[in-house]
């Protein structure tokens, strides 16, 4: 079979892209591009490298208002509409939850682990970003829960960023929603993790 392919001339498919670079479900078309181990690698590394950026924005931005701002009057950045204010949050993002550090925590953990899992077949770059920003915020507030007062797993999580008639945030509640926000737009776009494009 390949000498009769070397003959006729047609290519050989390369290792890790599959025979077919379309096929058909029954919902509509689906268009599904080459997929690599090497792609897949370059597409984990860029989800890294967002995480990691949105986790260190994060951890630096807090160590930097509790250091200059805890206990101080706040710091207006654009006159009564935006400002920056320390307070102690044991809730979710935007202060809410309180009564719910330890399942908060857990369910942190849990957005990690789902991450972890969905990274094995992760082909898309547009994904990557979106994942790399979810998980750059989780561990960001997971962090804070981990180690800050009043105890691990019940820690409370540094927010800063304060909004007229607003809940107060911090960058990796930013990223979270930022993150939720794209992941919506590609699974109407149709845009799998896979790279797979569904087309109705």
């Amino acid at each position: 079979m390949a000498k009769a392919e070397r003959i006729t001339g047609t290519p050989e498919p390369e290792p890790g892209a599959g025979a077919d670079s379309t096929t058909e479900s029954e919902g509509g078309e689906t268009v599904k591009p080459e997929q690599g181990t090497g792609h897949r690698k370059r597409r984990i590394t860029a989800l890294l490298l967002v995480a990691l950026v949105v986790y260190l924005l994060d951890l630096g931005s807090k160590l930097l208002v509790v250091a200059k701002l805890e206990h101080h009057e706040p710091i207006q950045v654009i006159g009564t509409l935006l400002q920056f204010t320390v307070i102690r949050n044991r809730g979710a993002a935007f202060s809410m939850g309180e009564a719910l550090t330890i399942f908060l925590t857990l369910i942190a953990v849990a957005v990690i682990v789902v991450i972890a899992r969905i990274a094995r077949k992760l082909y898309s770059l547009p994904w990557a970003i979106a994942l790399g920003l979810l998980l750059g915020g989780a561990f960001g507030n997971l962090t804070d829960r981990l180690f800050r007062s009043p105890g691990v797993f019940e820690g409370a999580v540094v927010d800063f960023i304060a909004p007229a008639h607003f809940a107060v945030f911090n960058l990796a509640d930013s990223g979270i929603v930022c993150g939720g926000i794209l992941i919506v737009i590609l699974s109407f776009r149709g845009l799998d993790p896979d790279g797979t494009i569904h087309k109705d």
